[in-house]
């Protein structure tokens, strides 16, 4: 395994796109380190980019959104006051990651790129109207984050592409995000089924909504009919109702050990209306 250690992106592109065999990027290491001490993928290329200038960086920028490092780990995003404030649902979701120690390594850009329709953070991400920008070759783009992924495993990324930083939107007046999910365990689990729910209000009515889902499809799914359900409304019961039934129709799950088709489409809509609620009471103001 040849081992690179770039000082730049530009130089991790053109290492990625010299490449042969199988490349992987390294920034916190939780998914690639387990894979490969599991004998499940043998990187012929690790590229290490945590030396890179910026990599740790947290930065609010000035239109009141935030650009994010692709090293930052979770556990780095949990002790940052004001971008919990901003984004709470984004950041516990970020939280539901593993165990503590994975907290210090797992970070947004390698959950995002491992493509996982189960990961906790890419529906909040979904939700929320995150970008990355996308370095290779051809220099720089921004990319919504719903563009990545395209299949279990598999992104949009091209050879020599990697994600070089993460944009999340200014959080602005009246709004609120948040992410619920169910596991069978208390704790460091897998989803069965994730929610993101992001809204914002005028006066009581909610006038912008995203919502998405994860563990219910082969990717995570931005859903417009979710948003659609409740945009108009004061989140009264019928706009949850009709929220809960889009959330359902939108499912294409599978059966698993871990949860049945039935199960993972009723609970889909549950999610989907307590995640709801929650972030419009945080845009309210009456939650933190």
């Amino acid at each position: 395994m040849n081992y690179h250690s770039p000082a730049s992106f530009a130089e991790a592109s053109a290492l990625a796109a010299d490449a042969t065999g199988i490349t992987r990027f390294l920034a916190g290491g939780t998914d690639v380190l387990v894979q490969l001490r599991a004998d499940i993928v043998t990187p012929d290329n690790l590229i290490d980019i945590k030396k890179i200038g910026g990599v740790r960086d947290i930065t609010r920028n000035a239109d009141g959104g935030w650009t994010l490092g692709v090293a930052v780990t979770g556990a780095e995003m949990s002790e940052h006051p004001e971008l919990g404030r901003d984004w709470p649902g984004l950041v516990e979701a970020m939280d539901l990651i593993g165990s503590t120690q994975v907290q210090g390594r797992a970070t947004l850009a390698g959950n995002l790129c491992n493509a996982s329709p189960a990961a906790d953070s890419v529906p909040a991400m979904f939700a929320a109207g995150v970008t990355v920008t996308v370095t290779g070759l051809g220099g720089d783009r921004v990319v919504a984050v719903e563009d990545i992924p395209t299949a279990p495993g598999r992104t949009s990324l091209g050879k020599g592409e990697l994600i070089s930083a993460v944009h999340v939107p200014a959080r602005g007046q009246n709004a609120g995000d948040a992410y619920l999910r169910f596991i069978p365990r208390t704790e460091m689990d897998i989803a069965v089924v994730g929610c993101g729910v992001n809204l914002r209000l005028e006066g009581d009515t909610i006038t912008e909504a995203r919502v998405s889902l994860g563990a219910v499809a082969p990717t995570v799914l931005l859903v417009e009919d979710c948003a659609n359900a409740i945009i108009g409304t004061t989140l009264d019961q019928a706009a949850l109702e009709a929220l809960a039934s889009a959330a359902s129709a939108a499912c294409n799950p599978i059966d698993d050990k871990r949860g049945t088709i039935a199960f993972r489409t009723e609970v889909a809509g549950v999610l989907a209306r307590r995640a709801a609620k929650i972030a419009y009471a945080r845009a309210k103001g009456e939650q933190a």
